[in-house]
């Protein structure tokens, strides 16, 4: 997988998993809500429920109330309240029963062939004792009772709310009871609806999602793009940058031939030919001669020392043969030698063992730094610090010139290459380079992470 691509994913993934997470949030919480409401709503239809039930029993005792009132417990009176409660109805599922209290059923006008039969141990199709617990709550002052019954419209075993109360004086329990199919079916609406919501919902997140990743990445492939054709650029420039670099050094290389070995080799080829013809010339000017091939072989060695000059400028033997630190101390003293500035080297901490390009880099760096010094600083002294520290190696180079504005050359295209290139050899390495600069002079710091041993 090519590394903008991992990016790409790197950008999608996170966003795809927040809306995941959004997504099963948003679906908890919904649920939630919805089984809130569904309670709330039952609860509201069963206290409305009770309400009608408590009011239907109420004017069923109104009505019997007379003949349980008088004091009379004989079968006459109590078939008269008998026939007066099963008389009393209200819709086609809505009448009175009456139980003992031992649980025999007395009266129930939609399912006749109860009456007379003992149903104490009666159980619902949930296992619940029916009549048992319509006995209790009536004997405890009255209240309501949920159970399962069979509804005499549909002939459906139906959960039906029922409300009991107790007539002491006959050892009667006298109740009517509500099915709640029509409150199951508003709980259903409510919970379809709710499914659905949840459902509108989850989709608009998953549209939202989908256009997001879309958006991102389409924005991820553009910045690919852009940051393909920037870095396609910025290769441009540098491959550009490093045959003008090449170029330069040719031409200072020719120019330094020509001005300096090429006029030097020049002058001893003249005074050799000109001993030589003097040699020719017979013994009274051979003795002139000798000068001439003494100045040659002075300017010869002088074309030694310039050709040993301009090899230790491209690389100096001693980074190779006795390391950075030796390498470092040469170039302070040539400095010096060449220009007067005052460089001082200070070695701080354990020295690490430096890859070749490590060393190289370092100490291009500061042939860079104290080569911008002598051009512009305009300085009296310099420095050049090489610290070693735990995990990294730091070359420190200060002057106490001028400085610069940081800023304005490194934006300038036409300033600064000598920076850039420093920086460049730092990234190449995994290492910083930072530079500061004000009135009081300029500091470069060089780092590297440590990758080999002590030493």
């Amino acid at each position: 997988m090519k590394l903008r691509h991992k990016f790409l994913l790197l950008a999608v993934a996170p966003l795809a998993l927040a809306m995941l997470a959004i997504a099963l949030a948003v679906r908890s919480q919904a649920i939630t809500l919805a089984q809130h409401q569904r309670a709330l709503v039952e609860a509201a239809y069963l206290q409305t429920k009770e309400l009608e039930l408590r009011h239907y029993v109420q004017l069923a005792e109104s009505a019997i109330a007379p003949l349980v009132a008088s004091g009379r417990n004989d079968d006459a009176t109590r078939q008269a309240a008998t026939e007066i409660l099963a008389r009393l109805d209200y819709g086609p599922d809505g009448y009175f029963f009456l139980y003992d209290l031992q649980g025999r059923n007395l009266m129930h006008p939609r399912q006749p062939e109860l009456v007379g039969q003992d149903l104490w141990t009666l159980r619902d199709a949930q296992g619940r004792p029916t009549i048992q617990n319509l006995i209790a709550a009536a004997t405890a002052g009255g209240g309501v009772v949920r159970y399962q019954w069979r509804k005499p419209s549909s002939e459906q075993l139906i959960d039906k709310l029922g409300y009991v109360v107790a007539i002491p004086q006959w050892n009667w329990m006298m109740g009517t009871g509500i099915y709640l199919d029509d409150v199951d079916a508003a709980l259903q609406r409510i919970d379809a609806r709710a499914r659905d919501d949840i459902r509108q919902t989850l989709l608009w997140i998953g549209i939202i999602a989908a256009i997001s990743i879309l958006v991102v990445g389409a924005a991820g492939m553009a910045l690919n793009v852009s940051e393909h054709r920037a870095s396609d650029a910025k290769l441009q420039q540098l491959a550009q940058r490093v045959v003008q670099s090449q170029e330069d050094e040719r031409a200072r290389l020719s120019r330094e031939l020509h001005d300096g070995v090429s006029q030097l080799l020049v002058s001893v080829k003249l005074l050799i030919e000109t001993a030589i013809e003097r040699l020719h010339a017979g013994a009274a000017d051979a003795e002139r001669a000798t000068p001439l091939l003494a100045t040659a072989l002075e300017r010869i060695n002088h074309v030694f020392v310039e050709v040993r000059r301009m090899s230790h400028a491209l690389r100096p033997a001693l980074l190779d043969d006795l390391g950075l630190q030796a390498a470092l101390e040469l170039l302070a003293r040539q400095m010096h030698d060449n220009s007067g500035l005052q460089v001082a080297l200070t070695v701080n901490g354990t020295p690490h063992a430096l890859t070749s390009d490590q060393s190289t880099a370092l100490y291009r760096i500061a042939q860079e730094g104290l080569t911008n010094v002598l051009r512009h600083a305009r300085a009296r002294s310099a420095g050049i610090e090489l610290r070693y520290d735990p995990g990294q190696t730091i070359l420190a180079i200060h002057d106490n010139g001028i400085g610069f504005d940081v800023a304005d050359v490194q934006q300038d295209p036409d300033r600064g290459i000598g920076l850039r290139n420093m920086n460049e050899r730092m990234a190449a390495l995994q290492g910083t380079l930072t530079v500061t600069s004000g009135p009081l002079g300029t500091h470069v710091v060089a780092s590297l992470p440590v990758t080999g041993t002590l030493i």
